[in-house]
């Protein structure tokens, strides 16, 4: 179970749902554009919202489980998210994610955990902080892409950027029509190297954003985790609460 509850920070890892409509992915172009004009081009897709709510189907797999919950995502952009967990319409578990730390308590066992970043990005195999779980969720790059140096190419039709260093690899890809992010791919270390690979098969577009409809999730350092997250419906700008206290009673647990 407890490996679940990681699960629900991640799933954790709003224009009502009739407005939403597919979008069409394009090829790029055959020639070869500069690094630079692609990052420019992805960071105009604005993602204009205060709060967002999504409800989202999840399956979740590894070595010694597999799993099938609903999840429902509340989120207060650069503040907080907050992640309920699902079971048969069963809260069986909360996730508080801000930017000083991440919470989370599940039922099952009585038990909560209250601490940094540093358990979440051991097991996904990224160095993680508040900016990139967000943008995970909304289907921007992890990183600044301004920050760092990239070469660019077009592979499988689909524009790729490609950079290196402080030991870590990143590897991007976009689509060609609006340069949204399709795939993003990044690696940490040598013999025993973690591995985070993340996949945006689909886009929706709404009124105040276009973002994912589903996500595929691969983390991988010696156990393979496999989470594949499908957004069900997205609500922009309500006014919601984000209700978050553990229950009295339950165990404080410390992650290694």
């Amino acid at each position: 179970m407890k490996k679940l509850m990681v699960m629900g920070l991640i799933v954790l890892l709003a224009v009502s749902c009739k407005t939403k409509q597919a979008v069409l992915s394009e090829g790029a172009a055959g020639s070869i554009k500069a690094a630079k004009e692609i990052i420019k081009e992805h960071y105009k897709n604005e993602k204009d919202f205060s709060t967002l709510y999504i409800r989202a189907s999840v399956k979740y797999d590894d070595p010694h489980t597999g799993q099938r919950l609903s999840a429902d995502i509340r989120i207060k952009k650069d503040e907080k998210i907050l992640v309920s967990v699902k079971f048969l319409g069963i809260t069986m578990a909360k996730a508080l994610i801000t930017p000083d730390e991440v919470s989370y308590y599940e039922k099952i066992n009585g038990t909560y955990f209250q601490g940094d970043y540093g358990m979440l990005s051991q097991w996904l195999g990224a160095e993680l902080d508040y900016n990139k779980v967000q943008n995970m969720l909304i289907g921007k790059a992890l990183y600044n892409l301004k920050d760092d140096v990239y070469t660019a190419q077009v592979e499988n039709s689909l524009y790729k950027l490609q950079g290196n260093g402080n030991g870590i690899s990143k590897t991007f890809f976009f689509e060609g029509s609006n340069y949204l992010l399709k795939r993003e791919i990044i690696v940490q270390g040598g013999i025993d190297a973690r591995r985070l690979d993340i996949k945006y098969p689909e886009h929706s577009e709404y009124e105040k954003a276009i973002l994912p409809g589903s996500i595929n999730i691969e983390a991988e350092q010696k156990d393979k985790v496999t989470i594949n997250i499908d957004y069900n419906t997205v609500t922009f700008d309500e006014d919601f609460s984000f209700p978050y206290s553990v229950p009295a009673g339950y165990e404080q647990v410390f992650l290694n």
